[in-house]
């Protein structure tokens, strides 16, 4: 049988349905092939393992096979995040345990059909952002082993740059769901604080900590953020999504960039940052410099002030066995034992503060644009100057979830010394779908085979699964595009989706007395297809929409030409009487158009 290495999930889920009956055999084979020597792996399903968690998903596949999207699909678990039958180590054997039972997102995985074929190495307790701080051993840089692979999600972030499994979970506090990706040329989705859940996970900064994913796309990245996303009443910490965010970036976004960006000498990761402001512009992206001097400075108070306590509170009694622990890793986390209770508040007031300069900044564009990290360094580097190197590698992602915001890291142009240097995306708390849908365009625009050595991108056109957190809504007249009351919709954050026409099922009329003038659409057993626009709404926001609408109009239900149902406008048939029947003119603006020309 062919060991899968290096493919989406659509490639994935093509073969496993080639191998029904043969799933399990086919997993063997694939850990079986995988060597032995490999540090991204702290420990691999065994043969039993994998058949019960297949004997688990099998009934249930059988009866509805919709039901678990990721059926038969491998994937790998950070060692700080609680597998059922496999030890937490955190990368330390002194602090291991056997999990009894899944984490939250793991078993919401497991619900959807995949299985997990091994935990992944670690900077221990999560504390680094290297890679190089584990007992395991050092993960290697997947594209030069002579350089860093990034951390702390090191090992989930080189299974999947090397094909090994389709997607991984990471964690990410300061950065490691971030750095690795832009070190290892995939994708790295951090999502809002509190929409995955993190019971079952160690913690590191419990307040600041986030699972997150690793993928070779950005689709498959969003397809697994959607089925173990969500509230979990298991979570102290778990938010619901308050609906309020736009589903998408506009067309030709404004992105923020840092006014000064420091990469501490290292000009070949300046000019490849230079290459991707390129990349940027050439996708119709504009650039808007802003002063990066509240992000600095919130990025330095994670390990330089009163936080670092948090990682203290998270280790516990292992403090008082250093020699137990990594070196670096003690002497950064028994740091916080020197802070008391009053520096602590005062912290959290200098983080509001720094967190409301940031959202202030962001709130006239539409995202911010950073290297995901200023630099690289080689094994031997690190081990001279092992705290100032990963401080730096901090620098565009330290001040992230203190400050509330959703991050994606994408692959972008390469370094003149051909290794990766990646890019990332940051917006405000819920705006991940809308990252992500840019993301998507930025990767299928640039062609660039993520991973390493690099895979093929899929050739069919990559899309994002339907939101339940947005109203996608059909406008016909005055909310149109450069229509009068289109700014009803552009202030409750929705986003233009398509043109398209209603099935030829529909009348429309100009409505007499409207201010401004409005027509009226009316399904009838002889209609013709009406030009209509397509826009997605968020859900929280739909009702103040709705509560706008004037009689004789309101909201129902419109088929499409292509047979999809949407919310839209119709009108009540009273209203009709003495309104003029346009409907040969096909929409709105033919009927307008038409009008202004009869004056010339």
């Amino acid at each position: 049988m062919t060991i899968m290495t290096g493919q989406t999930l659509s490639a994935w889920q093509q073969q496993i349905q080639q191998h029904i009956d043969n799933i399990p055999a086919f997993l063997i084979a694939h850990l079986a092939a995988l060597p032995e020597e490999d540090n991204a792996w702290i420990a691999r399903a065994t043969p039993v393992e994998i058949h019960r968690q297949f004997a688990e998903l099998l009934p249930r596949y059988q009866q509805d096979p919709a039901a678990l999207p990721l059926f038969g699909i491998p994937f790998a678990v950070k060692d700080n995040i609680d597998v059922a039958g496999f030890p937490t180590t955190a990368a330390c054997p002194d602090f291991s345990f056997n999990a009894q039972t899944d984490a939250t997102i793991v078993a919401r995985l497991k619900a959807a059909g995949a299985i997990v074929i091994g935990k992944t190495n670690l900077d221990q307790f999560a504390t680094g952002l290297v890679g190089t701080r584990s007992p395991y051993g050092a993960v290697v840089n997947t594209f030069n082993s002579d350089y860093v692979s990034g951390g702390s999600s090191s090992g989930s972030a080189s299974v999947v740059a090397r094909g090994l499994v389709p997607f991984s979970l990471g964690t990410d506090t300061a950065g490691s769901g971030r750095v690795p990706a832009g070190f290892n040329n995939i994708v790295g989705l951090k999502p809002t604080k509190g929409w995955f859940s993190a019971h079952g996970v160690v913690p590191a900064c419990r307040l600041n900590d986030t699972v997150s994913v690793f993928a070779l796309t950005v689709e498959d990245a969003w397809l697994v953020a959607t089925l173990c996303g969500g509230y979990d009443a298991a979570d102290a910490y778990s938010r619901h999504n308050p609906a309020t965010a736009p589903a998408a970036l506009p067309a030709e976004p404004l992105f923020a960039v840092p006014d000064r960006c420091e990469f501490f000498g290292d000009d070949t990761a300046q000019a490849a940052w230079e290459k991707a402001l390129n990349a940027l512009r050439a996708c119709g992206v504009r650039l808007q410099p802003i002063d990066f001097t509240p992000f600095r400075q919130l990025a330095e108070q994670l390990y330089q002030g009163p936080w670092v306590a948090e990682r203290t509170a998270a280790v516990g009694g292992m403090l008082s066995h250093p020699e137990k622990m990594d070196p670096t890793v003690w002497q950064i986390v028994s740091g916080g034992e020197k802070f008391s209770a009053v520096d602590a508040y005062n912290a959290e007031y200098l983080r509001a503060e720094h967190a409301r300069r940031i959202q202030t900044a962001l709130a006239g564009v539409d995202a911010l644009v950073v290297p995901t990290s200023p630099t690289i360094h080689t094994l031997d580097e690190m081990r001279e100057e092992p705290i100032r190197y990963n401080s730096q590698f901090g620098t565009y992602t330290n001040f992230t979830n203190l400050a509330d915001l959703s991050a994606l890291a994408l692959p972008a142009p390469f370094r003149a010394d051909g290794l990766p240097a990646g890019i990332t995306l940051l917006a405000p708390a819920w705006h991940d779908r809308a990252l992500a849908t840019f993301g998507l365009g930025w990767q299928q625009q640039q062609a660039q085979p993520p991973g390493a050595p690099g895979f093929p991108l899929p050739e069919e056109p990559a899309a994002l699964p339907v939101s339940f957190e947005h109203v996608r809504v059909a406008v016909v007249g005055a909310h149109l595009r450069g229509m009068p009351l289109n700014h009803q919709l552009i202030t409750r954050q929705a986003v233009f989706v398509e043109a398209t026409t209603t099935a030829p099922v529909y009348r429309l009329y100009a409505l007499a007395n409207t201010q401004p003038a409005k027509p009226g659409l009316a399904r009838a057993s002889e209609g013709r297809a009406i030009q209509v626009e397509l826009w997605d709404i968020p859900l929280a926001r739909f009702g103040e929409f709705v509560a706008e609408i004037p009689p004789p109009l309101g909201i129902g239900s419109l088929e499409l030409a292509d047979g999809r149902r949407v919310k839209g406008f119709i009108c009540e048939g009273f209203a009709l009487a003495d309104a003029q029947d346009i409907t040969d003119f096909g929409g709105w603006r033919n009927w307008l158009a038409r009008k202004e020309n009869s004056h010339v």
